[in-house]
């Protein structure tokens, strides 16, 4: 079966990844290449972030949290790795919704100043700079390849179009549910830290790579700005020392902005055209990308097959 998949972020590169390997023939058509996708930005930790309905994430996420885990444990050279990391609040909460998804979840019994409690539990942390071209390797190893082209409209010469074009749903669909929730890093020179931080009642972040250290973040409903703003990475950075107090003395080596699919659901699932191939729809994943991106392309993968 002919396949052509529109996107080439992390979720659009995953479905691609499992088609062509189960035989099928994958052209990927993206206006951006992987390195200047959104995905590329992301800090990439495993977390359910901004992502509906519950009960269907919590599955996807489930699915993609073990292959992440199978990648981390026998494909070196993905750029995934299992780290252990914290979620702090500020406020008394019920156990997360998305909890029967990881493992080892357990109670924060001694919180630091300021906050009342947390979770620590072991999630991928997935460094994209190496990530994404590890998944276009796997492509171009099963006979696939990715074609840039800017789409006015979704392709008609293929038997199945997979649609994972993130915000470009809005003008290839005319889907105005999405929205643009822009996102700000700073990447830090890495010290030596091995565990992640989070801040969970605010988008406050400091997730370790191998060589860099990821910190941020803000979430600005609306906004497509792509430009960096040097008063909010300095807010950034505050915020994050008080969760990791090393964040203040590190040196900082970049900066990076990203504008997340928003919806109020993400949209997984198939559409016969009268006038066209079957179009199975799979984006509007807010900020879990990552998170989801396995799940997805699984259940993907069985749409295409119908």
């Amino acid at each position: 079966m002919r396949v052509v998949v529109v996107g080439a972020g992390v979720v659009g590169l995953s479905c691609a990844v499992l088609l062509a390997e189960n035989g099928h023939t994958v052209e990927v058509r993206t206006s951006r290449q992987p390195p200047d996708t959104t995905s590329a930005v992301a800090a990439a930790l495993w977390y359910p972030y901004r992502a509906h309905p519950r009960e269907r994430v919590t599955a996807w996420s489930a699915r993609t949290y073990a292959v992440l885990r199978g990648f981390a444990e026998g494909a070196p050279g993905s750029g995934v790795r299992m780290r252990a990391g914290t979620e702090l609040l500020r406020r008394p909460a019920a156990r997360p919704w998305w909890a029967d998804a990881v493992e080892n979840l357990r109670a924060v019994e001694t919180p630091p100043a300021g906050y009342t409690g947390g979770w620590r539990f072991t999630a991928p942390v997935v460094d994209m700079g190496t990530y994404l071209p590890w998944l276009v390797g796997r492509l171009h190893d099963s006979g696939a390849q990715v074609v840039r082209e800017r789409l006015a409209a979704l392709p008609i010469d293929a038997d199945v179009v997979v649609h994972a074009s993130g915000l470009g749903a809005r003008e290839l669909v005319g889907d105005y549910t999405m929205q643009p929730v822009r996102g700000q890093v700073v990447v830090l020179e890495q010290w030596g830290l091995s565990e992640w931080w989070l801040d969970g009642s605010g988008i406050t972040y400091v997730v370790p790579r191998e060589r860099e250290v990821v910190v941020g973040g803000s979430d600005e409903e609306g906004s497509a700005d792509l430009a960096v703003d040097g008063d909010q990475a300095q807010q950034i950075l505050r915020r994050a020392a008080v969760l990791v107090p090393e964040v203040a003395a590190a040196r900082v080596i970049g900066h990076r902005v990203g504008l997340r699919p928003g919806r109020p659901a993400v949209r997984l699932e198939r559409e016969q055209r009268a006038d066209g191939p079957v179009v199975v729809h799979c984006y509007g994943h807010g900020g879990a990308g990552v998170t989801l991106s396995w799940g997805c392309a699984e259940e993907v993968r069985s749409l295409v097959a119908g």
